[in-house]
């Protein structure tokens, strides 16, 4: 999630496990813990554009972390405060362990990846029932926190605790819907699905991007699931092949294994650029659900040397065109 969704989730729960006399300090380290874990976006290498993949949402958004995380959260906190506002050891690590475990949480209901179980496995997991930024979750939950520390009332902390755990069950709901409809739609086309996968785009829970897997091809749709649910019926591309794709490519060479791990990151859902051939994109994120125009990849060099990287890529820009068409589907409308 964003910073400050991370920031203002932490600082709710703080609040609501302390009273009135604390509530201040609660807010405190609830949110700068709740900010803590993403400082491992700082562990990057000028050689190596995929080696952040690797360590984001990784070690320090782990389960075994949270009582490491809250710890080092509190000394810092201590160091900082702790004498000025007779703020304990103690009660600073119960708080500050408190922020820090909704992050990992928070994070896995997005479609990105966090490895909650590392170091026991690598998985990255991702329910896919949340986007990364949406302002319909975040700000009732600002304000709750803003007015519990302004009031010193955990009444508003605790009402924000409701819509932090009632918003990702209806993003649950939301997605039950979206993947009964993409699994009728995929029938009807006489596929059977070896995976489907649907993610809400962005700032919301009612437009989705809906990707499935069948005979090596992936088919791309949207669907808006509102009170009745629309269909936006996208394209496909061919699954990544390295055989068929790349066959000019050493297996043993760095930009293989780099291959490889953007595979890892992006849950097996790659393809070839059908406008570069020499580079692979993440089928999974679009500025438009329904279209396959893919927000970052990997570029490979045919005759670079085997201990040369592949460079990691994002193209974000949004064109005005695609601007409309995505505001058209979130409304319901219907579009060309």
């Amino acid at each position: 999630m964003d910073p400050l969704t991370q920031a203002v989730v932490g600082a709710s729960f703080s609040q609501a496990s302390s009273n009135s006399k604390k509530v201040l300090l609660a807010t405190l380290c609830g949110f700068i813990s709740g900010l803590a874990a993403d400082l491992d976006t700082f562990i990057r290498s000028g050689t190596d554009s995929l080696l952040f993949l690797e360590y984001h949402r990784q070690f320090t958004h782990s389960f075994i972390f949270i009582p490491v995380g809250g710890f080092l959260c509190a000394i810092f906190l201590q160091l900082l405060f702790g004498r000025r506002w007779s703020l304990s050891l103690r009660q600073s690590t119960f708080y500050c362990t408190l922020g820090y475990a909704t992050h990992a949480l928070i994070d896995a209901c997005t479609s990105y990846g966090t490895q909650l179980f590392w170091p026991m496995s690598d998985e990255r997991i991702a329910w896919n029932i949340m986007s990364i930024i949406d302002p319909l979750y975040t700000l009732p939950i600002l304000f709750l926190v803003v007015l519990a520390a302004r009031k010193k009332s955990i009444l508003f902390a605790r009402i924000a605790l409701v819509w932090v755990l009632a918003y990702p069950c209806l993003g649950l709901v939301q997605k039950y819907r979206v993947t009964q409809l993409a699994a009728d739609v995929a029938a009807a086309r006489g596929h059977q699905p070896s995976v489907i996968m649907a993610k809400p785009s962005f700032g919301n829970i009612v437009l989705w991007k809906v990707v499935y897997e069948y005979q090596q091809q992936f088919y791309v749709d949207g669907i808006r699931a509102g009170l009745a649910k629309k269909l936006y019926q996208g394209s496909s591309i061919r699954k990544f092949d390295i055989d068929k794709d790349m066959p000019w490519l050493d297996k043993e060479s760095q930009q293989a294994i780099d291959i490889e791990r953007f595979r890892w990151f992006s849950m097996g859902f790659i393809a070839l650029d059908p406008n570069d051939k020499f580079r692979i994109v993440d089928v999974r994120y679009s500025q438009v659900p329904h279209h396959i125009k893919p927000l970052w990849g990997i570029t490979l060099l045919q005759g670079a040397s085997n201990n040369q990287h592949a460079k990691y890529i994002t193209s974000r820009s949004v064109e005005s065109t695609d601007r409309e068409t995505f505001v058209a589907m979130l409304l319901g409308n219907s579009i060309e």
